[in-house]
């Protein structure tokens, strides 16, 4: 077992500034849990709590179903790698990896194992060499990890390791951080900015803003059920597109009034808000770009200029603003669009779009929540 279970967990700085507030998870055996939010949601603060690095100021932590409030770090049977590498400049690849061993007084044959299978899993055999100073941001990395990967700890503790690497790196390494993930099947704690790292590696994500949880749930379920703006903002690039409108109903019938034009919520949407008996009135409307349409001019279609055209390769990002100036962005495959239609995408272009009921989200314009949770 090496599951990890928070409990009204809070820390407190010095000068009584909160950076996380009564923190309630429990991290199953060999899962994968993802923390994520902006700079300053209290992420790493309570990576670094789990690792025994930030003490606690109330609550309880335990690994593995022990208490470790008051254990140092050595003694919690995690491994921790940071974003900036911390390797010993002065030291070899090898010599890196084996350092904590050598502390341990681990055997040096048991130490050659445990070292030469670290690197042929993370393909740096080559590398055990050389210097930190010769190697790529990518093989730094892969350096840092398997330096964790010796110590054979219950549970590893990653704070935003891609976070230093270009964009092709990071592609490159979040792949090797899954087959790493499938090889070692243990447990995880992740810690990142980028909601695209958290949405392909999480088992579990935890969307958290000014220290507390907003949201705890699977990849999926945060997607398409987020439980309230803040998390529809957050998760999904480009940004889910709010807009404030009126909800009315009329013989049994939902609909929506975007920019004056009446779209119906049918389906499983109007029948999960008949189901919870939303009641009409105001409401902050949220359509994500991938389920806006390009149409033609007609009775459910809402007039649109042009503004930005941006070309990202199998799919166009529109930015186009409504005649109240209100700016809504369409992601668009490209394989959809004749050449004579894309020709014509330019800005100042007239363009009509709409949205189905299905797709459309509904929160409240006070609480923010969502109106279906």
């Amino acid at each position: 077992m090496a599951s990890v279970k928070l409990t009204k967990v809070k820390k407190v700085y010095d000068n009584n500034v909160v950076a996380v507030h009564d923190f309630d998870l429990e991290i199953r055996d060999k899962e994968f849990v993802v923390f994520v939010g902006p700079s300053g949601c209290g992420k790493s603060t309570t990576l670094r709590m789990i690792a025994g690095l930030e003490e606690i100021s109330d609550g309880t932590i335990e690994i593995d179903g022990e208490v470790v409030n008051d254990l140092q770090p050595k003694d919690r049977n995690i491994a921790m790698v940071f974003q900036n590498y911390a390797l010993y400049p002065h030291m070899t690849v090898y010599d890196n990896i084996a350092f904590s061993l050598r502390l341990q007084k681990v055997s040096e044959d048991e130490i050659y194992a445990r070292v030469t299978h670290a690197a042929e899993i993370l393909g740096i055999t080559d590398y055990l060499l050389r210097k930190p100073r010769a190697l790529s941001g990518g093989q730094r990395q892969r350096v840092a990890i398997g330096r964790a990967m010796v110590r054979d700890s219950k549970v590893f503790l990653m704070d935003e390791p891609l976070s230093n690497l270009d964009a092709k790196l990071r592609n490159q390494m979040r792949a090797e951080i899954i087959l790493l993930r499938q090889k070692l099947d243990t447990t995880f704690v992740y810690v990142t900015h980028d909601q695209t790292e958290a949405m392909t590696l999480g088992d579990r994500i935890v969307i958290m803003k000014d220290g507390y949880i907003q949201q705890v749930g699977t990849p999926t379920e945060v997607f398409e059920m987020p439980k309230n703006l803040f998390v529809a903002g957050f998760i999904g690039a480009p940004q889910m597109n709010i807009i404030e409108t009126e909800l009315t109903r009329e013989n049994g019938v939902y609909y929506v009034h975007p920019f004056g034009v009446k779209l119906p919520v049918d389906g499983e949407k109007g029948a999960a808000l008949a189901a919870k008996q939303v009641e009409t009135g105001r409401i902050m409307l949220g359509v994500r770009p991938e389920h806006v349409t390009l149409t033609k001019a007609g009775e459910n279609a809402i007039p649109c200029t042009l503004e930005v055209n941006e070309m990202m390769g199998s799919e166009l990002h529109l930015h186009v603003y409504t005649e109240d100036e209100t700016r809504i962005v369409v992601r668009v495959p490209t394989i959809t669009l004749d050449a004579e239609t894309r020709k014509g995408l330019v800005a100042g272009a007239k363009v009509y779009i709409t949205f189905e009921g299905k797709v459309m989200h509904f929160f409240d314009p006070e609480s923010t929540e969502n109106l279906l949770n």
